[in-house]
């Protein structure tokens, strides 16, 4: 398989705080990648600068084989890089379908707005997407739920059908699990698990090993800006230089 994703030097300073340094990193078409690291290692400043929220002071990110240095965060996004955030990006005034259905109206019409020139036909058949979408996460029992209402671990599963809807090509998910009870993680292992089946790559940051472990194909380590380590999960889990610097912490 090819590599969707090729991130190459990318390093990236704030003031004297060196974020990332010399950040070169593969993600392999059809998988999920896996980043992890200790607070603070640069995790989500790498995935800022993959969608155009931040810009490395060096390097390339390359999607698709197109750099996307320099571009615009919402022209990433229709690319098909599609980032699923730490802290769930929802309407809370509307209800949970009209949060789906508001970023496949943005795919096909260039607006985050409802456009009262849309074809009802199409409208109707995003809406049905919309159910769907919603009815597979767990959340099908909601859908005219007001967004603000439901609980957080709901609203992380709400922005992952956001995420879904727009049939991304990768799909960046930081910290998929964070606020969920074990039983609701478990589910949402298998909904990534069966995305994965249907072929979608996709890049996760996640503290949860019982999560990295059970979905990644391949593991990056960050630590103080820097990988230190990639490769299958066994091989991380027997790293000595990982064991120090993360899993041994986490593990005690």
């Amino acid at each position: 398989m090819s590599n969707i994703l090729e991130i190459k030097n990318v390093s990236k300073t704030f003031g004297g705080l060196h974020a990332l340094g010399d950040i070169n990193l593969e993600v392999e078409e059809g998988t999920i990648h896996a980043i992890i690291g200790p607070n603070g290692a640069g995790k989500s400043t790498l995935l800022n600068c993959c969608i155009g929220r931040l810009e490395p002071d060096t390097g390339s990110v390359t999607f698709n084989g197109h750099n996307m240095i320099g571009m615009e965060p919402h022209d990433i996004n229709h690319a098909g890089m599609v980032r699923v955030f730490q802290t769930p990006e929802i309407f809370s005034d509307l209800t949970l379908l009209e949060n789906v259905m508001l970023p496949a109206l943005s795919k096909r019409d260039g607006t985050f707005h409802f456009n009262p020139f849309v074809d009802m036909r199409r409208e109707k058949e995003i809406k049905a997407e919309a159910r769907h979408v919603l009815e597979d996460i767990g959340l099908g029992n909601l859908v005219d739920s007001h967004a603000g209402s439901i609980s957080r671990g709901d609203k992380r599963r709400l922005e992952l059908a956001m995420g879904l809807i727009q049939h991304p090509k990768l799909l960046l998910l930081d910290e998929p699990t964070a606020g969920m009870a074990r039983h609701d993680t478990n589910k949402t292992i298998e909904l990534l698990q069966k995305i994965k089946e249907q072929g979608m790559t996709k890049v996760i940051i996640e503290h949860d090993m019982h999560v990295v472990f059970s979905l990644a194909d391949t593991i990056s380590v960050l630590a103080q800006g820097r990988i230190i380590a990639t490769g299958t999960p066994e091989d991380i889990k027997n790293d000595p230089k990982v064991k120090e610097a993360y899993l041994g912490e986490e593990q005690d």
